[in-house]
């Protein structure tokens, strides 16, 4: 990841705690640390390293910072955040994926995370405003709940785009105006969920 320009020293240092192939299903642990997607079943992957990297280090986490996580997958980008921030909230519509995220990261003491099974374009508006969100599916555009839960002064990072076209963005919320910032082509899954994509 330093080769491809991840320079924060607190990622880095997370980077090297967190044990990325305890996320990953056994039979494809042998791919745990190389730099592509892995899929961990119900059509989801967990992204290459450099891209969670990437939209981690977009965010500037100082360690104060409550952040909201939409799309918990295997739970490994939780557990980065879970290291550089002070509260996760992360959301995921699979139920099986949340629960196996949640007893790996349970498992490897992580305190300052809550999960739950839900429609993550909605948000979580029990915990909100959140001074980050992070979202780890492609929508066209942002859901509007999340706009509206993101923290004057916040920051928001997602795929923008369609299953083609799709742009990494990170968004900053300014006097209830937010301003866009492209980083890079991404390819991710769909977020799906009534500010989201549909199911046909």
């Amino acid at each position: 990841m330093i080769p491809r320009g991840i320079k924060g020293p607190r990622v880095l240092d997370a980077f090297y705690k967190v044990e990325r192939h305890l996320f990953i299903p056994e039979e494809l642990r042998t791919s745990s640390y190389a730099d592509f997607p892995v899929p961990i079943g119900e059509g989801q992957t967990i992204s290459q390293p450099y891209i969670v990297a990437l939209m981690t280090e977009c965010l500037g986490l100082s360690g104060q910072e409550k952040v909201l996580e939409i799309g918990t997958g295997s739970g490994y980008q939780a557990a980065i955040l879970a290291e550089l921030a002070n509260e996760i909230y992360s959301i995921e519509r699979f139920a099986n994926l949340a629960a196996r995220a949640e007893s790996i990261l349970n498992a490897s003491g992580y305190k300052n995370i809550k999960i739950k099974v839900d429609d993550g374009t909605l948000g979580w508006e029990e915990f909100a405003p959140f001074d980050r969100i992070i979202i780890t599916a492609a929508t066209p555009i942002i859901p509007a709940p999340l706009a509206e839960q993101l923290k004057d002064s916040g920051k928001l990072i997602l795929p923008l785009g369609d299953s083609f076209t799709q742009m990494l963005t990170l968004v900053e919320k300014k006097q209830d105006k937010l301003e866009s910032t492209k980083i890079c082509g991404c390819v991710f899954v769909p977020l799906v969920g009534k500010y989201g994509q549909r199911l046909n």
